[in-house]
């Protein structure tokens, strides 16, 4: 007897809930992916003719499924950036499962693309393009909460996307309507009851183990805000730089890992404070300057401007040796 792999099993069951378009201007075309709670089709917007994503919820008739889906519709409607995927059109099928409609991105996730980046300093430039449509959501007041490889995507030209907004959490009310509309599922799993001020709200855990900070390990809904997302960025970072023993994070790399340590501290008050610390950090790092993260020795400052500048000190070191060779000849 053969045994089916997990992949194929997964297809068969995509395939026996096939989304029931009727009635929309949707023509499903084959099963992309799934997981979590919902499965990913490759569609065709027949009005537009081009090829769409439509995110459809699984065969499940929960309430706080269906809104957690609405939500990161209306999360990503809410993120108008090049770094994040489009949302196109939202509602519900024939069949009554909620679904939205998103541009169709081609391309491998981060997990896939790092083996054809060997450079340590390509990976760090990539690294900083990942953090650009975090620090957007974050200046909109909204957080990801399950940053990690496999929701980050490079496109056939290079683009990078940051994708799955399903855990997406509003941290400000500076847009009423997406806040109505996007009751966080945090609030919803709360015990009854105010709740005194400077207390810790507990909710359910949401996120991907090895990328969750401790505070969202714990459930701590109170002490979740961008420090959150900056531990996830640090755990991506961490995958970035790979282990010891493939040699990226050695000897005279030491400030790229200190800025790893920093971004994943356990105490979120010991991270950085927002993603442009942490890009200012990176950037400072790719420019050979000083990085927040780490102190310097002596010797070290001493190495990394003689790094940054040494075109300079060797014609100068190469001017004063002929001089000195000139003064010494000359001499009668």
């Amino acid at each position: 007897m053969k045994w089916l792999g997990d992949g194929t099993v997964d297809r068969l069951r995509a395939n026996m809930q096939v989304p029931d378009l009727s009635g929309t201007r949707y023509r499903a075309i084959r099963y992309v992916a799934g997981g979590g709670m919902a499965a990913i089709w490759l569609a065709e917007d027949t009005v537009l003719q081009r090829n769409v994503a439509l995110k459809v919820l699984d065969a499940d008739d929960s309430p706080e499924l269906a809104s957690r889906l609405l939500r990161e519709a209306h999360i990503l409607a809410a993120l108008e950036h090049p770094g994040i995927v489009p949302v196109h059109d939202a509602g519900t099928l024939q069949d009554g499962r909620v679904f939205y409609c998103m541009k169709y991105v081609e391309g491998q996730r981060l997990d896939e693309f790092l083996p054809s980046v060997p450079s340590l300093v390509e990976r760090v430039r990539l690294m900083l393009r990942i953090t650009e449509p975090v620090a957007f959501a974050h200046a909109r007041g909204i957080i990801h909460r399950d940053l990690k490889p496999e929701n980050v995507m490079i496109g056939p030209f290079g683009e990078v996307l940051v994708m799955d907004w399903g855990l997406g959490k509003l941290l400000s009310d500076r847009s009423t309507q997406l806040a109505a509309a996007s009751l966080d599922a945090d609030e919803q799993q709360r015990s009854p009851g105010a709740t005194a001020p400077g207390s810790t709200n507990h909710g359910s855990v949401l996120g991907t183990p090895g990328y969750m900070a401790p505070e969202q390990l714990r459930g701590d809904v109170a002490r979740m805000d961008q420090r959150t997302d900056i531990y996830g960025l640090g755990a991506i970072l961490s995958v970035m730089l790979g282990s010891p023993a493939e040699g990226r994070v050695t000897r005279g790399h030491r400030p790229i890992g200190a800025i790893r340590a920093k971004a994943m501290h356990p105490d979120p008050d010991l991270r950085y404070g927002t993603v442009e610390a942490l890009t200012a950090d990176l950037a400072n790092y790719l420019a050979d300057s000083a990085v927040s993260a780490y102190s310097e020795s002596y010797l070290e400052r001493l190495a990394r401007l003689f790094h940054r500048h040494r075109t300079a000190v060797i014609l100068i070191a190469a001017y004063l040796v002929m001089r000195l060779l000139f003064i010494l000849f000359s001499r009668p």
